[in-house]
């Protein structure tokens, strides 16, 4: 994890400073975000755009994160006229809750082969604060999310010990659940990490514990969905044996609901802002 190679770090940066300066704010000049100080309560959320890759049939992936700079509110934003991406939306899959700080590679969205210089804009407005960030097919923010210059690659997680071993951003629903309000659903997971962090002793699922042990960590986050969900853990800890991870949520209010999972590598959340070192899977969860 240690090297990198300098035109993905480049990349980084610029997808990092973009999310901020390229904002349009009612109150705030756009260049004036970064230097806002961070406060527990009060301050808006941004989109931030990471890049985009080039799919096996011809159409583009983008991909998106975001910033919520309060240190200690959570922000519900329903898709509506505060949280919209357009043209096409408002809903384009994007989230509605926004944790505080900086979530990593959270939702894709896929473009068709001719987008070409079209942009879409995701708008998010809280407290006050309207921002608004274009995404376009921009060569300078062609990403490569699956493989790292150097050889390593984002953890997997399969939904069964049998399934597909999911990697990099999220695409689709990975897994299913139904139950009722205030009953407690139970999640199982495998994830295991190759690369630079490569299985060293791990048991039949490889967990990828290498490298004095630290291995793959998982976070599980409510994306979007009507009520409240209350996790267990919120950090289910990881078997060093097999790589299985049991947890558990409760859902408040009937309806659907999205949650994400994310498995980051020895690296930490969001890698240090690099791709190669982080999946997020999406799980629908129907509650009656």
């Amino acid at each position: 994890m240690q090297a990198r190679k300098t035109s993905v770090v480049t990349v980084g940066v610029l997808v990092a400073v973009a999310a901020w300066l390229l904002v349009g704010t009612s109150d705030t000049a756009a260049g004036q975000l970064p230097l806002e100080p961070r406060r527990e309560r009060g301050n808006g959320v941004t989109g931030a755009y990471e890049g985009w890759y080039k799919n096996p049939d011809g159409t583009f992936t983008l991909l998106m994160g975001s910033y919520n700079r309060n240190s200690g509110q959570t922000l519900e934003i329903p898709v509506g006229p505060n949280n919209r991406i357009d043209p096409g939306g408002p809903d384009q899959g994007q989230p509605t809750l926004f944790a505080p700080r900086r979530a990593w590679g959270v939702f894709t969205i896929v473009v068709p082969k001719d987008f070409g210089t079209k942009k879409l804009t995701w708008t998010l407005a809280a407290n006050g604060e309207t921002t608004a960030i274009p995404l376009t097919l921009n060569p300078a923010w062609e990403i490569s999310p699956f493989k790292e210059a150097m050889g390593n690659t984002p953890p997997t997680i399969k939904f069964s010990p049998a399934g597909p071993a999911l990697t990099g951003p999220p695409r689709g629903i990975a897994a299913s659940y139904t139950s009722a309000a205030g009953q407690p659903v139970d999640f199982e997971f495998w994830v295991a990490d190759v690369g630079y962090t490569a299985s060293v002793g791990a048991g039949p699922g490889g967990g990828g514990f290498g490298r004095g042990g630290a291995g793959p960590s998982v976070s599980l986050h409510k994306f979007r969905g009507p009520g409240d969900v209350k996790f267990t853990r919120e950090r289910p800890d990881v078997s060093k044996q097999d790589g299985k991870v049991v947890a558990q949520a409760t859902f408040s209010t009937a309806g659907e609901y999205i949650v994400r999972a994310q498995v980051n590598d020895s690296s930490g959340d969001g890698g240090g802002g690099f791709q190669c070192c982080w999946t997020n899977a999406h799980v629908k969860v129907t509650i009656k």
